[in-house]
């Protein structure tokens, strides 16, 4: 019997409906979801959070280390040189907020090539310093049986400035990291952009893979909305590997968020459905 997928709402695109996050925590829930995830909670009071998903009985799967000075532009800090004091102390912040919630993996963003500078003329330099920045935060993570994770975010569409744009590129850092508790956090709405070649991606990178994100293709909407991506047939894959990991569903709603979650209702009803006893009647 394939291994059932787990899916976790993500709160900085689903139920936008709700002001606040502890009222997307509750409405997730009434709508099916057991974990939710959510970039960058820190406005949000840790202890109130962790209240509301134990009231809930809720887990968050997922968080962002702080994406830094965002009026500089800036969208994480990781891969920026000269900036290591700033990325430790937005780490050490992400990693007590975790705690505080029960959250066991954090992206470790990398963040964006400076719009002043050429990227091919920095690329070693970042490189160097992501390096770094990910041994160091590994050592941190690992002494409270924390994941990390690095994503790869396209170039093409989303953010022309990124550093970190393909698997093939996360996977060459991660070897050079070596740590067991730093991972690949593949979203596939990117991966589709910049490569495509979704089964091969997926099957050659799965070992390295933590987290999975999902959007459907180009519009970035619902799985199933009109698109480049088959989700049934990625989610027979994911199944078929045996993916034990959460799936996030990081999309923008075409409409309600409750109205656009049809796809994963019948994903539910098909797994109830695989668990029902064989009759032996003819």
């Amino acid at each position: 019997m394939p291994y059932p997928l787990h899916f976790a709402a993500n709160l900085s695109w689903l139920f936008l409906e709700f002001d606040n996050l502890c009222q997307r925590v509750e409405a997730a829930a009434r709508a099916g979801f057991k974990a939710v995830e959510v970039a960058w909670p820190y406005d949000t009071e840790a202890t109130q959070l962790k209240e509301v998903l134990k009231r809930n009985g809720m887990e968050i799967v997922l968080i962002n280390t702080p994406p830094g000075n965002k009026a500089k532009g800036e969208l994480g800090l990781g891969a920026l040189p000269m900036q290591q004091a700033e990325f430790r102390t937005g780490l050490e912040s992400a990693v007590k907020y975790a705690k505080t919630v029960g959250c066991k993996q954090i992206h470790l963003m990398a963040g964006r090539v400076p719009v002043d500078l050429d990227r091919t003329s920095v690329t070693k330099a970042m490189e160097t310093t992501f390096i770094e920045n990910l041994k160091y935060a590994a050592d941190i993570l690992s002494k409270e049986e924390m994941l990390g994770l690095i994503e790869p975010i396209n170039s093409r569409i989303t953010d022309p400035h990124y550093f970190l744009n393909t698997p093939r590129q996360a996977e060459k850092i991660l070897q050079q990291v070596d740590r067991p508790n730093l991972k690949l956090q593949l979203d596939l709405f990117h991966c589709q952009i910049m490569d495509g070649n979704l089964t091969q991606n997926i099957s050659n990178y799965f070992s390295r893979i933590g987290h999975v994100q999902i959007a459907q293709a180009p519009n970035r909407n619902e799985p199933d909305s009109p698109g480049e991506i088959n989700y049934s047939y990625i989610f027979n894959l994911l199944e078929k590997l045996e993916y034990q990991g959460y799936i996030g569903c990081e999309y923008s709603p075409k409409g309600s968020t409750v109205d656009g979650l049809g796809w994963l209702r019948s994903y539910w009803t098909n797994q109830d459905a695989r668990k029902l006893p064989v009759s032996d009647e003819c």
